[in-house]
């Protein structure tokens, strides 16, 4: 993958590539300023409202506020590839105030009392650390913040005042991801504009409390966490009840004396803003707050090679891999043979002096080190002394690099917009050139009473004007991304997991905009027409939005990203009038899904994400008109997806979890000249790309380096990590369930299955016969216990026997031919194990390791562990002879070079002794690997296949979590991520409709929320290639029509003249996908055979494949002379043929 300019992620991934960084604009604030003060600038001449003092409480007849799987950053290639408790406070006052509580929908746990701190978290008996965690529902997320994080967040009551749209998407993902209960409030009802963003509210409540109308609608998204809807003032008594409070919707004297309450009694602060394409974010955390993990990796390690005597000790690693650590960072050690004081140490800070070498302690007086060890990584809780915010002494954390000065730019002007809100009491009409030179002129006077970094040397005054024109709108895309950075605020100030944003953050996508200079909209394009698209309409006028209605997209993947996507589309109004949403996904619905993939319901569970999305979209805007397919995209459903089909597409958004996916729709959109939204997460890690035909380069255009894979011979015999015996336990559950049965099945049922299994090269035939073999003769039960009996003399093969004899070939004293010791570096000298019974990890693996046997014949299994150890009192277990001849592979090359020798007498005894599939009765049943499912046994043999392997090699065990992790390959995910990336998604989709032309108007977004770390970047343009003098790109083909004018198709030896003359081109090769169709050394008689055929007959014959029906043109490749006899680089040839 490319690192100066990272590209997309999915699964849901992304490109795993991290940029570390928390980006500051440096500001001097004092700590000791109480946060928020200063925000309302003296010397403004501005008078209050009559309803300035009501939060929400707006006139309405005016519109008021608004807003590279793939898997490292960019993030994954499958791209898609980086949360305490408040003083009690006694009452100043108290004003009237209604509260609802969560509806009948909800188990009698999620009652609300008013009282939140007797409420029981989480759906759970008891609070604390003693609350049991539902890891069938969070496991994805368990796994971005692990369960000490998940625990202090179901401990945490949350406020989030203003239930417009940016208040109901941080309360989506809060609500998802598991606090101890939410409180939406609002004072005010619901508009027109509202419905433009706000997806849970309808077009029958208008008039109705945002708040009241849209908690059962959110309760519904997670039954452990109760929702209550408040409608009374933000007193200062019913402020304690929280530990966190967002603010969304609210007035600069609101955020005010809030902020400097809740910094005084230790409650955390965000404040969340969104004006049309203008986002602003806050967060005020107190005084102190403890950081636990400030970036949410994996502790690094490393393998010793050398400790010196010193002072301070040197510490080298092996060189197999770069160590990692920075300076600073804390390790400890374990391990160490030798200098055993380092052993268990408290953790000591490190000088890193090289990629393999650091500096710790004082080590002159330890014993001498002698070999082995292994360093790690210690996460140190770090106190985050809050800068008090201060709009005198702003601290800014960067969105854009190409925007240096934008946040001091915005800083003032939010500001302005606040005093001209305050004054008229509402916010600036848009497009209106009056209120726009109003605005300026507050700016003017906001800028000039500032000092320090607050204040901007040269005011941008068009950019104040633009804030002026759109600060009414408020856009779902914009609610979006910032919702979900201020809902992963919420949960840092919840669990004290990563770093929190320091403290002011500043985003805006002018690029949405028009892109000609001076062009603007008028006041009347963008008057509200009592629709629900005013909030957008005010910012684009209703020209987009008629061309939004038309659009026809085609939405791949249903999952994460599919849900956020299908609420965004609804939201813009995508396809609400003659276009269509097309979105296929062939997944059902699993409950681990719940807890991102907000459109679906535990009563959906089993349904298909496709027609179930779908229809929770049209909930939200009747108007979408949106089709479910369950199809996998690939050469397999091109007849539904054929040209016609994409000829008629506007657009395709990805929403996919795999690489190959990804490239696949990747060369359909290059094909077919469509535009491609493609987007992946990565824990909190996202990022998005964006596909312009003839303008950029496509998904596939840059490759990510391959993954790292570990050796076999480190897999078989030299384990040193828990990451290998948990390969090594997923490899046995293939080797011993899956590939056995699966081929002992092609064998019985496919008469071809032993001439293909012939074919395959060096050893392979016979190790494949010899499991049949084992299958289906020497290993099959017949009963139970015959399956318990296998069970137990496998355990005694591996986990005994083989470690004897590798014990047997390089004893624990073996030295190598140099004379060091062979058992050191990363090779652990392992120890055979002696089964007990009485020992709960080896009757674990037995259980499991018997009902799968049993499984893969049909027959029936037990759990009954007394059964079953009287089953194993009987089984005969043959004492250990070590075997002579036996050649254990040290290296993988030495593996390899066994590999490719056969032995023919042992295939033919194979052959001869397997019974005839004609008289076999056998019904066997190859095991698919689930993770997900904790009855089936799968993860039960994986933990103890690991665990035991672990334990022969005197590594540290893992638990079931993590074990699931690394074996199931889980790509770990979080709601608010996903959010944030596919609020990006749409506002690149706004500027696809549009017709955006230049470069520069698109972004490519990177972000990691844990650091928080943002960057956006221009697409990179189409890589350019020439022949003679003609430049083309990509997106560039040679167009030729298959059928002359005489109604004869074209011959091979036409093609071949055509290029000749009409392009100057000799075709030295040509292919047509796998197949070779000519070249230049084909043997005189195949080509006489050619010349004259017509193509598509060659390609049928050569093939050997028959043309679909729907197939209207083949794709060709070229290999081609220039006159001057030199090989040109040339584009690709689209052959028509109907």
């Amino acid at each position: 993958m490319r690192m100066g300019i990272p590209s997309t992620c999915e699964p849901e991934n992304m490109r795993p590539t991290l940029f570390l960084g928390l980006c500051h604009l440096p500001g001097t604030p004092s700590p000791n300023t109480p946060p928020l003060q200063g925000m309302l600038t003296p010397n403004l001449n501005v008078t209050e409202g009559p309803d300035a003092q009501h939060h929400n409480s707006y006139p309405s007849s005016l519109p008021n506020d608004t807003l590279r799987e793939r898997s490292g950053f960019a993030l994954g290639r499958d791209r898609e590839a980086l949360l305490m408790s408040s003083s009690p406070l006694s009452k100043k006052r108290r004003l009237s105030g209604t509260e609802t509580k969560t509806g009948s929908h909800c188990s009698s746990s999620n009652s609300v009392r008013t009282d939140l701190s007797h409420t029981p978290a989480n759906g759970m008996a008891k609070n604390g650390n003693d609350a049991e965690i539902d890891e069938g529902l969070y496991s994805r997320q368990l796994y971005v913040l692990g369960h000490d994080a998940m625990k202090r967040m179901q401990n945490s009551n949350v406020l989030i005042s203003g239930m417009r749209g940016l208040g109901v998407e941080i309360a989506k993902n809060v609500i998802l991801g598991g606090v101890r209960s939410v409180t939406v409030h609002d004072q005010g009802v619901a508009e027109w504009r509202d419905l433009s963003s706000q997806f849970y509210l309808r077009e029958e409540d208008l008039g109705k409390n945002r708040a009241e109308v849209s908690q059962p609608r959110l309760a519904e998204l997670n039954n452990y966490v109760p929702v209550t809807a408040y409608t009374g003032a933000l007193t200062e008594d019913y402020l304690t009840k929280f530990q966190v409070v967002v603010l969304t919707n609210s007035t600069l004297d609101e955020q005010q004396h809030v902020g400097e309450f809740c910094h005084s009694k230790g409650i955390k602060l965000i404040i969340a803003d969104t004006r049309g394409l203008f986002g602003q974010l806050f967060c005020d955390f107190g005084e102190e707050m403890i950081v636990y993990d400030t970036n949410g990796e994996q502790p690094l390690s490393a393998m010793i090679s050398m400790i010196t005597k010193d002072n301070p000790g040197v510490v080298t690693c092996l060189d197999e891999a770069r160590h990692g650590f920075e300076s600073g960072d804390y390790v400890t050690f374990t391990e160490v043979q030798g200098m055993t004081e380092l052993n268990g140490c408290q953790p000591v800070e490190i000088k890193v002096l090289g990629p393999y070498t650091f500096s710790i302690c004082d080590t002159a007086g330890f014993t001498d080190y002698v070999r082995g060890g292994i360093v790690s990584q210690v996460k140190m809780p770090k106190k985050i002394k809050s800068i008090s915010s201060s709009m005198a002494e702003p601290e800014f954390v960067m969105t854009d690099f190409a925007k240096f000065d934008r946040p001091g730019q915005l800083h003032v002007g939010f500001q302005a917009i606040h005093a001209f809100q305050k004054k008229h009491n509402h916010l600036p009409v848009p497009w209106n050139q009056a209120d726009g030179d109003e605005l300026l002129t507050l700016a003017k006077e906001v800028n000039s009473s500032q000092t320090g970094s607050a204040k901007v040397e040269q005011l941008d005054e068009a950019l104040i004007k633009k804030m002026s024109f759109v600060s009414a709108g408020d856009l779902a895309p914009v609610n979006a991304f910032i919702g979900g950075l201020a809902a992963q605020e919420v949960m840092k100030a919840c669990t004290g997991k990563f770093m929190p944003i320091m403290q002011w953050l500043y985003f805006d996508a002018l690029e949405c905009l028009a892109e000609e200079e001076g062009v603007m909209l008028t006041e009347e394009e963008c008057a509200p027409r009592n629709c629900r698209y005013d909030g957008q309409i005010a910012v684009f006028g209703t020209k987009l939005q008629d061309m939004l209605a038309k659009q026809r997209y085609f939405l791949v993947g249903a999952g994460a990203i599919g849900c956020e996507l299908l609420k965004n589309f609804a939201m813009i109004g995508l396809a609400s009038g003659e276009g269509e949403v097309i979105v296929t996904d062939m997944d059902t619905i699993e409950k681990s899904n719940l807890n991102r993939q907000f459109l679906f319901r535990p009563s959906d569970v089993t349904k298909m994400k496709s027609d179930t999305a779908a229809a929770a979209v049209k909930q939200m805007n009747p108007s979408i008109r949106i089709t479910g397919h369950q199809n996998r995209v690939g050469p397999d459903t091109e007849r539904i997806y054929d040209d016609d089909f994409f000829e008629s597409l506007d657009g395709v958004a990805n929403a996919l979890d795999n690489v190959d996916a990804r490239m696949y729709m990747d060369r359909r959109c290059v094909y077919y000249r469509k535009p491609l939204l493609e987007s992946g997460t990565l824990g909190t890690k996202g990022n998005v790309q964006v596909v312009i035909p003839f303008l950029t380069e496509s998904y596939s255009s840059s490759q990510d380096p391959p993954e790292k894979s570990i050796p076999i011979c480190t897999l078989k015999n030299f384990p040193n990590a828990i990451e290998h015996t948990l390969q090594w336990a997923r490899d046995e559950f293939e080797g011993l369930f899956k590939q056995p049965p699966e081929n002992s099945i092609q064998y019985l049922t496919d008469p071809k299955f032993m001439e293909r299994t012939l074919k395959l090269p060096g050893a392979q035939p016979v190790e494949v016969l010899e499991a049949v073999y084992k299958s289906l003769v020497t290993d099959c039960p017949h009963s139970w216990a015959d399956c318990v009996a296998w069970a137990r003399n496998h355990w005694q093969c591996q986990y005994s026997n083989n470690i004897r004899q590798l014990l047997h070939n390089f004893p624990p004293d073996q030295l190598t031919s140099s004379g060091a010791p062979f058992w050191s570096g990363p090779k652990r000298c392992p120890h055979p194990l002696e089964f007990s019974t009485s020992n709960e990890l080896h009757m674990d693996y037995i259980v499991a390791g018997a009902n799968l046997f049993a499984q893969t014949y049909g027959l029936e299994g037990s759990t009954d562990r007394a059964g079953i150890i009287k089953i194993l009192q009987e089984v005969k277990v043959p004492p250990f002879t070590p075997r002579s001849g036996v050649k254990i592979h040290v290296s993988d090359q030495e593996l390899q070079n066994s590999n490719s020798s056969v032995d023919d007498s042992r295939l033919e005894e194979l052959k001869a002794q397997l019974p005839s599939p004609e008289s076999s009765q056998f019904k066997l049943c190859a095991i698919d690997f689930e993770k997900d499912d904790d009855t089936n046994f799968h993860m039960d043999f994986i933990v103890a296949a690991s665990n035991l392997r672990a334990e022969n090699y005197d590594i540290p065990p893992t638990d079931r979590h993590k074990s699931k992790l690394i074996a199931g390959k889980i790509i770990p995910a979080i709601a608010t991520t996903t959010a944030a990336v596919v609020g990006l998604v749409c506002l690149e989709l706004i500027k696809i409709v549009q017709g955006h032309k230049k470069l520069e108007s698109y972004k490519n977004g990177f972000m990691n929320l844990a650091l928080p770390f943002f960057a956006f970047s221009e697409p990179i343009a189409a890589p350019r290639h020439k022949y003679y003098e003609i430049d083309w790109t990509l997106w560039d083909r040679f167009e030729v029509t298959g059928l002359q004018p005489n109604g004869e198709e074209m011959t091979l030896r036409q093609f071949l003249d055509y290029f000749k003359n009409e392009h100057k081109l000799e075709i030295t090769m040509l292919s047509q996908g796998v197949s070779m169709l000519y070249s230049f050394f084909m043997p005189a008689a195949k080509l006489k055979e050619r010349l004259d055929l017509p193509m598509t007959e060659i390609v049928t014959k050569v093939s050997k494949k028959k043309l679909g029906k729907h197939v209207k043109a083949l794709v060709f490749e070229l290999c081609c002379n220039d006159l001057s006899d030199e090989d040109v680089e040339v584009p690709y040839v689209r052959y028509t043929i109907r």
